[in-house]
């Protein structure tokens, strides 16, 4: 399942420089972090490196682009040493260029940052002198990066109505055609009929969407963000491209009398009896839930 996603409070403390990971920062601290959703890691309180189990890592997006094999990336995490130079390693080894490295970890850092950050002080560790194998490809400041967390988290929050696509099997409400000669493909829709504009990320997810996997699934299946896949799947959401998933329904409520209390009143002294609740005043059509609705009310006034 995946992380719920974090939301700024007061008492968060990650606004603005301060809070934990600015404190660490002001410090100049080496080490890592590690929260219950994921690890940062620091050198000199800059942030070089930051892992979340809902973001794709540097590796596994490099691996689905087919620009390292996953035999390369174990050599590269065995050759990195104590010193961890295992970026180094792969650049040495002409594997990939200093300029693919450094675009694909900064991408991963922020992606990864979004669902980490803030962090919450009772629930974050500090491990002196711990490091990431790839080793320091690229410093961000823990203010910048906490700032643009901020500034991603409020465009997701625009599309906050559309928050159940979140976790939910991606279902597409009609099939997407293929770009060709005919321009850009899109959703299929009636003949003369106008369809909503897709971006090419959108259709990409729309092709890959099979009803099962959920927009984090399909993020580490294509190498993608995990942060781009929820705002994409919210747009095709609100775009009425994908399905959103029902919502639960909510158990109907008691009308005076649903539990007989009125006949038991209406003879005083007499003992109390256990009646069957009236099945002809509960709300609900369902011959499950009216079940469920009468031994609820049994208990009720058995208790």
């Amino acid at each position: 399942m995946a992380p719920p996603l974090p939301t700024r409070s007061a008492t968060s403390g990650d606004g603005g420089g301060s809070g934990l990971l600015g404190r660490y920062a002001a410090e100049r601290a080496t080490g890592a972090l590690r929260a219950p959703n994921g690890c940062v890691y620091l050198r000199e309180g800059a942030v070089y490196c930051v892992e979340c189990p809902a973001a794709p890592g540097p590796e596994a997006r490099l691996t689905a682009a087919g620009r390292l094999s996953a035999r390369s990336r174990q050599r590269a995490a065995e050759a990195a040493g104590p010193q961890r130079r295992g970026g180094r390693f792969l650049v040495e080894q002409g594997w990939l260029t200093q300029g693919e490295l450094e675009i694909c970890q900064l991408a991963a850092l922020l992606d990864a940052a979004f669902f980490v950050l803030p962090l919450a002080p009772g629930s974050t560790t500090f491990t002196p002198g711990e490091g990431h194998w790839l080793g320091v490809v690229r410093l961000v400041g823990a203010a910048a990066l906490q700032e643009a967390t901020a500034r991603r988290r409020a465009l997701l929050d625009r599309l906050r109505p559309w928050a159940a696509a979140d976790e939910a099997p991606v279902v597409p409400v009609v099939p997407v055609r293929s770009a060709g000669a005919d321009g850009p493909g899109g959703p299929e829709g009636p003949a003369g009929a106008v369809r909503p504009a897709v971006t090419g990320r959108q259709r990409r997810l729309l092709e890959h969407a099979d009803g099962r996997h959920t927009p984090y699934e399909l993020a580490h299946a294509l190498g993608q963000s995990a942060y781009l896949t929820l705002l994409d799947v919210r747009g095709l959401a609100a775009a009425g491209l994908i399905r959103l998933p029902p919502k639960p329904a909510a158990l109907p409520r008691r009308r005076p009398g649903a539990s007989g209390a009125d006949r038991r009143a209406a003879a005083p002294g007499a003992a109390p009896r256990w009646h069957l609740p009236d099945p002809g005043v509960l709300e609900t059509a369902d011959p499950d839930v009216a079940l469920l609705v009468r031994l609820r009310t049994a208990l009720e006034e058995n208790l």
